[in-house]
C-alpha cells in the first residue's frame, strides 16, 4: 500500500507529520494535530529541553513541575509542580513515540521525559501510578520503582487547549484523561483529573 505523507508549511520550513499519524483509526484527528510551539513562537524539538510554566491567569499560581519523593519510596518518583511560581523546575525532553528525532505535534503519542535521572530511578520518562493516593498519579521509572503498585499503560499527548496546553494520559483501550494538579506535601502532584493543569513550554536557554 502507497504510503501517505503530510506537511506542514510554517516560517518558511516544512514539517513531515509521521505516516503513523494517518491510520484510519486516528484520521478524525487529523484537523486538530499542529505543531507545538514555545513561549517565543518557536517549533518544540526533540532535540530541545523546555521547562513548563504554569498558564492559569485566574487560578492558583504556582512553579515548573520537578521531582520528589512519593511519600513511600526511597527515591523521587513522583512528578509534582512545585508551589513557589519562581522555581521553573526541572527540564523536560519530549519525543514522538517510534522516532527519535524531528519537530513534536499535539495529538501525537509522546514520551516525556526529565533531563535529570535520579541515580536510584531506572528511568526519567513519565509514567501513570495507581495506589492508595486518592488519584492516579504522574511518576517516572517502571514497576522496579513502584514495587506493589499499579502500572497503568498507556501514552501522554499534549492537546492544545484555547490559549495553552495540556497533557493527557490515553490508555490502551483509548480513554483519554486530562492532567491536572492536586495538593501534596510539597507540591501539587500531577494526577489524572477532569480539570487540567494548563502551561506553556519555555526553550532553556
Amino acid at each position: 500500500m502507497k504510503q501517505v505523507k503530510k506537511h506542514i508549511i510554517t516560517n518558511h520550513e516544512v514539517y513531515t507529520i509521521p505516516h503513523s499519524l494517518f491510520l484510519p483509526s486516528l484520521h478524525h484527528q487529523l484537523s486538530s494535530i499542529s505543531l507545538l510551539w514555545d513561549s517565543n513562537g518557536f517549533p518544540i524539538s526533540s532535540s530541545g529541553q523546555y521547562y513548563i510554566k504554569q498558564f492559569n491567569p485566574r487560578g492558583p499560581s504556582g512553579g515548573g513541575v520537578e521531582l520528589d519523593f512519593d511519600g513511600n519510596s526511597k527515591c523521587q518518583v513522583a512528578v509534582l509542580q512545585n508551589y513557589n511560581e519562581s522555581l521553573s523546575g526541572q527540564y523536560l525532553k519530549f519525543s514522538t513515540q517510534g522516532r527519535s528525532s524531528g519537530a513534536i505535534f499535539t495529538e501525537t503519542p509522546l514520551e516525556i521525559e526529565f533531563v535529570y535521572e535520579p541515580y536510584c530511578a531506572s528511568s526519567s520518562k513519565w509514567v501513570v501510578v495507581g495506589d492508595s493516593f486518592p488519584a492516579k498519579w504522574v511518576a517516572i521509572g517502571d514497576a522496579r520503582d513502584h514495587p506493589r503498585k499499579q502500572m497503568i499503560a498507556g501514552t501522554f499527548k499534549i492537546q492544545k487547549d484555547g490559549e495553552a496546553y495540556k497533557f493527557v494520559f490515553c490508555t490502551l483501550n483509548n480513554t483519554c484523561s486530562n492532567i491536572g494538579t492536586m495538593a501534596d506535601r510539597k507540591g501539587r502532584r500531577l494526577v489524572l483529573k477532569d480539570d487540567p493543569f494548563h502551561f506553556a513550554l519555555v526553550t532553556v536557554a
